[in-house]
């Protein structure tokens, strides 16, 4: 089975959407192995996003995604890359069609940085190096 990494952001917890973003996953049939609960340093951020850290942007990308509790984990199942990203939407909130999570739940962007409530993997490759990065598996 393939797995992918996932993060409810901070937006998403502040709101109290965890429960019915994780319901979405559980109706879809996808199992969840591992979630955890924490709040990401500056330090995380730089690592994930590194291929983000020289936009002009990226000091307000850190501040939002170190703004409070996230919640990280692996989700598994048939094609599980590529269909959860389907189920987020569009990054941009105001391209994400109804039906999706940020097309549902994500806000417009304020200043600059858009609280799309989730992130998911975009290939296998970095499922793998995200899990490792956040999850240490």
């Amino acid at each position: 089975m393939e797995q992918t990494f996932i993060i409810i952001k901070p937006d998403a917890v502040q709101r109290g959407l965890v429960g019915q973003v994780l319901s979405r996953i559980e109706r879809r049939g996808f199992v969840i192995r591992d979630l955890k609960m924490l709040t990401a340093t500056e330090e995380l951020i730089s690592q994930h996003y590194d291929h983000l850290t020289d936009k002009p942007f990226f000091p307000l990308l850190v501040d939002y995604m170190t703004s409070g509790p996230i919640i990280a984990g692996i989700i598994e199942g048939p094609e599980v890359i590529r269909s959860w990203r389907d189920m987020m939407g569009a990054t941009n909130p105001v391209n994400a069609l109804p039906g999706t999570i940020r097309g549902d739940f994500a806000t417009a962007p304020i200043e600059g940085i858009v609280a799309n409530v989730v992130h998911g993997s975009d290939s296998l490759e970095a499922a793998e190096r995200e899990i490792g990065l956040w999850l240490g598996k």
